[in-house]
């Protein structure tokens, strides 16, 4: 067996380290038997693109020029998204950042060039290989950017069995380095970016080609690829969480608000708020928190001078006037307007309820949640990734005509053929023994 095999790091990523370490600035002399970059754990830390911070993508000849030489790349392609969550209004992308074997890193400012047909229909028919998929997809799918073969390899280190799954820590336990994560926060509208940023951008997707493979040859190695490439299929169709029946019950705090006339006032300053966000293209909660829709809501009187004097109201100060006609138009609706208390749900009760209301459902559930704690021991995957909480609630609670049904229940609930054949039989006999009246 050669060092390369020995070697959690494989040679092109030593060319990399190597490149890193000479543009890195003069360390400090240490004892000759001491590795200045690397950890108690023998990680490298990687804080220098091999190749380099290429520029930003700006217009449309260098997006043609990037765009051809991705076509002309081998193998699959690496892409990742940032937004600026908690500064911008949406979940849009200020950058796409993308590599292949070949093309090397290409950085495109999404708001510069916002036709990115042809980068679709370059990479088309790649393979993409993304971290945590469900984040970037949606941003992706908003810029015509979607995938027909996709690898996740934050949802394949799960299945494979590692405890913990951000990029991070899934590359440095398969490739033995070391990522920088500070800027994942940042507000990636701004203009220009800062060249840190770029680096831990363009970082971000040159090794991920390389984790796909490490975490592929884990999977395979433990009898679980199939498993992961069905999972990675179900997350073609994904486009986003869908839209939420009345947002604004959403809003933090909103279990101090017990009235039906104090909700008509959450829910109006919650919509004056999103307009506003909209409008302005900022976050809501930058525009007023939530807390304090909560407090003008609880607060007996709402005027300008009450705001300007309250401690609690303080954040509403800046646009006080729409905050002061938003909760005059709550105030003013008749009580037949006001939004009920609750909503009627077609969800499963609350499981500390279920021994009450229906104990054969309850001793499904303990029969079936003992094999799920069984199985995720055994395979090393967390419960939640072989059947999802609501999933297995709902057909708990509301189960299927007979153990036969079960497969065909679970399916048409969503879950997978694996998922089913490991799941499904300790369903079909929890209805055996616990039948529902």
């Amino acid at each position: 067996m050669t060092s390369d095999e020995l070697s959690p790091v494989g040679p092109r990523q030593r060319r990399r380290f190597r490149a890193a370490r000479r543009s890195a600035p003069a360390a400090p002399e240490v004892p000759a038997e001491v590795d200045p970059t690397a950890t108690e754990s023998g990680a490298v830390p990687l804080d220098m693109p091999a190749e380099g911070v290429p520029d930003v993508i700006t217009d449309a000849d260098a997006l043609d020029v990037a765009v051809a030489a991705l076509a002309a790349g081998s193998g699959p392609v690496a892409i990742d998204a940032e937004r600026a969550s908690g500064y911008r209004y949406g979940q849009r992308a200020y950058l796409v950042q993308l590599n292949r074997r070949g093309a090397g890193t290409v950085l495109i400012d999404p708001i510069a060039c916002p036709d990115l047909s042809g980068l679709s229909a370059a990479i088309e028919d790649a393979e993409w290989v993304l971290h945590a998929a469900t984040q970037d997809l949606p941003c992706l799918t908003e810029l015509g950017l979607r995938p027909r073969r996709l690898f996740d390899t934050e949802l394949g280190a799960r299945l494979a069995g590692q405890p913990r799954v951000g990029l991070g820590a899934v590359v440095e336990h398969y490739l033995g380095v070391i990522l920088a994560k500070e800027h994942s926060a940042a507000d990636w509208s701004t203009r220009p970016l800062p060249e840190p940023w770029l680096r831990y951008a363009a970082l971000d997707v040159e090794l991920l080609v390389d984790l796909r493979d490490a975490v592929h040859a884990d999977l395979q190695a433990s009898g679980k690829l199939a498993w992961a490439q069905e999972e990675f299929h179900a997350l073609l169709d994904f486009t986003g969480p869908p839209p939420r029946v009345d947002p604004w019950r959403r809003t933090s705090g909103m279990h101090r608000i017990r009235k039906a006339k104090d909700l008509a006032v959450v829910r109006e300053l919650w919509y004056a708020r999103d307009a506003l966000a909209a409008e302005r293209d900022v976050s809501p909660g930058r525009i007023l928190p939530d807390l304090t829709i909560v407090e003008l809501a609880a607060a007996p009187t709402v005027t300008p001078a009450v705001i300007a004097e309250t401690k609690e109201l303080r954040p509403a100060r800046r646009n006080s006037e729409v905050w002061v006609a938003a909760v005059a138009r709550a105030r003013a609706l008749p009580s037949g307007s006001w939004p009920p208390t609750s909503l009627p749900s077609g969800a499963p009760p609350p499981i500390r309820s279920w021994a009450e209301r229906d104990p054969a459902a309850a001793r499904r559930l303990e029969l079936v949640r003992a094999t799920l704690t069984t199985l995720s021991e055994e395979l090393a995957i967390p419960a939640e990734n072989l059947i999802t909480p609501d999933l297995m609630r709902r057909v708990l609670w509301f189960p299927p005509a007979g153990p036969a049904e079960v497969p065909a229940a679970l399916s048409l609930a969503g879950a997978r053929p694996w998922q089913v054949e490991l799941i499904g039989p300790a369903i079909a006999r929890s209805l055996e023994e616990h039948p529902p009246a």
